[in-house]
Formats: C-alpha cells, sequence, structure tokens
C-alpha cells in the first residue's frame, strides 16, 4: 500500500475510534418491576457522577428521583426521599453518591432540594429565597451547590453550600 494513502487512513481511523469511548449507549436488562435503570416510563433528566447515574422518572405514577449504581447494576433505595405531593427534576448526585440535589415543585411553589443518604432526610436549601429556582448542580465532593434562579424576569445563577447558605462568588473576572 501507499504510504501517502496509509498515514491518512490511519489518522482518519485513530480520530473514528477515539469517539467510540464518551457518550455512549448503555444496555442495562429491564425489569417491568421498575428495579432497573430501564423501564416503559419516562426516564427524564439523567445525570452521572462516578459510579452513579441519577435521574427522574414517572414509573410509579408520580415523578421521583432514582439513583442506579452502574458496577451493582441496581438500583439504591432513598427512603424519605420520594413525596407524592412532590414534583421533583433536574437531580445532580455528588461522586459518593451520599448527596443528592433536585429542583422540586410542590403546591405550586419551586425550591431546591438536597437529599442526605446517610441521615435519610430531604432539607428546602432555597425556602427564604424569594423566586423561581431550577436546575441545580451538586459539586464532585457534595459541599456546594449551584442553581438558576429568576430575579425580576432574569435568569442568574446562585451558588449555596450544603447547610443552605450563600456563597459569595466575585463578579468580576480576574
Amino acid at each position: 500500500m501507499n504510504k501517502r494513502i496509509f498515514i491518512p487512513i490511519c489518522a482518519c481511523a485513530g480520530l473514528l475510534t477515539g469517539c467510540f469511548g464518551y457518550p455512549r449507549l448503555v444496555s442495562y436488562p429491564f425489569d417491568p418491576g421498575g428495579r432497573s435503570i430501564n423501564s416503559l416510563a419516562s426516564e427524564l433528566n439523567p445525570q452521572t457522577s462516578g459510579r452513579y447515574i441519577v435521574f427522574t422518572s414517572d414509573r410509579r405514577g408520580s415523578q421521583d428521583v432514582y439513583l442506579f449504581d452502574t458496577l451493582a447494576r441496581n438500583l439504591i433505595e432513598l427512603p424519605g426521599l420520594n413525596a407524592l405531593d412532590t414534583i421533583a427534576s433536574h437531580p445532580s448526585v455528588s461522586e459518593d453518591a451520599r448527596y443528592i440535589v433536585f429542583a422540586a415543585s410542590r403546591q405550586g411553589r419551586s425550591a431546591i432540594f438536597l437529599y442526605d443518604r446517610e441521615t435519610r432526610q430531604a432539607r428546602n436549601l432555597t425556602g427564604n429565597l424569594q423566586a423561581e429556582v431550577r436546575n441545580p448542580t451538586i459539586s464532585a465532593d457534595g459541599s456546594k451547590i449551584a442553581f438558576e434562579f429568576s430575579n425580576n424576569g432574569q435568569w442568574d445563577i446562585s451558588v449555596y453550600d450544603r447547610f443552605g447558605q450563600p456563597i459569595n462568588v466575585p463578579q468580576d473576572p480576574r
């Protein structure tokens, strides 16, 4: 084979094979009982962190938060997290899966909640914030939560610590 043709073919093949790592389609077994990652219901807003995938699903008739362990290949129980009167969305999980943050709408009011798997309790982080909130994300170590809030018709970003206290982020670039 001619060297002038062989080198570009190898370069293209190398670039194309480099695309197979991420993103990729995961294939976990389907369980009609709702105990696997796949179900007949809508699986919304998946987020990954380390070995865990967190997502919302309406598989039990209400939009709840689910946590899947990709190594053990099963759903993790989240006692005390999901409530019938709450519509959960946009969950995010810390790398060790101890903390899950998500947006929730209850009685027409949106809030950002932090769930601690160790204490099995969910806490409203934005109870004192008089604004619409959405799209939370949590840092890998679970110490900081960023989310959007509506202020005078404009969406801004705020950062809180996991205890619900705002963190002062400098506005001017340095």
